[in-house]
């Protein structure tokens, strides 16, 4: 009985460390979330209005541009998925995982070619451990990314767009998969056509009466677009860093005080099962000693 109570108590002190751990994380990411979605409402409206300046370049020119014009026969597709960096964050980076492999599987079904290109450790890990190839990776950012490291996967990204498929290993168009913050209990992966440029917010249809307006583009429109569609592609790629960084901080803390929860309900339940033995002990130690003192009354 005295080893079954010594083993509960383990057990508590165990799980008591556990808990302080997961508290610990839990608002360390409480802490961090709130200054990932000040950056995300910072970031987005500056990404949306950069990206209908360039779909207004695109549509309003008759400007051929290599980051606005479509291959005539898609080849290769580049994919850029977003992960985080470490775990114990629930189910965020198996969500957005399972988002990239839905697209892969259907840029494949296409006939299309697909290049991995990976953020995040998780993702890295995915890949090497399956002894899939990529073309390339970015690590150690993913809860705090900066402008320039959207900008260095961005670089890299438009620099194998402008590439000849055939001759140079190029890609003929760029997606990204990565997780949106809606709100604090939801974040919901999305994938998005990155290039060539298409118009990604929505603009209305207009009507047949409705006459378009005339453009007067200065400097010129290709030095305009050749100025304008990296900016594009950046301002892109980090407000989707952002978003991603905001989600898997909400998914951390969700996880964490999920884990500090389910701690606190294993110390109450090992404390009752230790008093439980201890009484049952108690008991027994009772029980003996009254046995005892009636046996020596009979032998009186």
């Amino acid at each position: 009985m005295g080893a079954q109570i010594r083993e509960y108590r383990q057990r508590i002190r165990s799980v008591s460390a556990t808990k302080k751990i997961t508290r610990a994380m839990e608002l360390m990411a409480a802490s961090r979330v709130v200054k990932a979605q000040q950056a995300v409402r910072a970031s987005t409206p500056y990404a949306r209005a950069l990206t209908r300046a360039a779909s207004a370049v695109a549509t309003f020119s008759d400007e051929e541009h290599a980051l606005t014009s479509e291959a005539e026969q898609v080849r290769r597709a580049a994919v850029l998925i977003i992960s985080a960096d470490r775990g114990l964050a629930g189910g965020y980076n198996a969500n957005v995982l399972k988002e990239s492999e839905r697209l892969v599987a259907r840029l494949q079904d296409e006939g299309k070619e697909v290049v991995p290109y990976l953020v995040g450790r998780r993702s890295v890990n995915f890949y090497s451990f399956r002894k899939r190839e990529f073309a390339a990776q970015w690590t150690g950012f993913s809860e705090k990314p900066t402008f320039e490291d959207a900008r260095e996967i961005g670089n890299r990204l438009v620099e194998d767009f402008v590439k000849d498929t055939e001759g140079e290993g190029g890609v003929d168009e760029v997606h990204v998969v990565f997780t949106r913050f809606v709100s604090m209990v939801a974040q919901e992966p999305e994938v998005i056509r990155l290039l060539p440029l298409e118009v990604v917010d929505g603009v209305e249809e207009p009507e047949e009466s409705e006459i378009f307006p005339l453009y007067e583009f200065e400097p010129s429109v290709d030095e305009l677009l050749d100025a304008l569609l990296p900016k594009y592609v950046n301002a892109r790629i980090f407000n989707c860093l952002l978003q991603a960084a905001a989600s898997e901080l909400a998914a951390r803390q969700r996880a964490m005080k999920s884990a500090t929860d389910n701690a606190e309900e294993l110390i109450k339940m090992y404390t009752r099962l230790a008093n439980q033995a201890r009484q049952a002990e108690i008991t027994q130690e009772i029980s003996e000693i009254v046995g005892g003192a009636s046996a020596l009354a009979e032998s009186k």
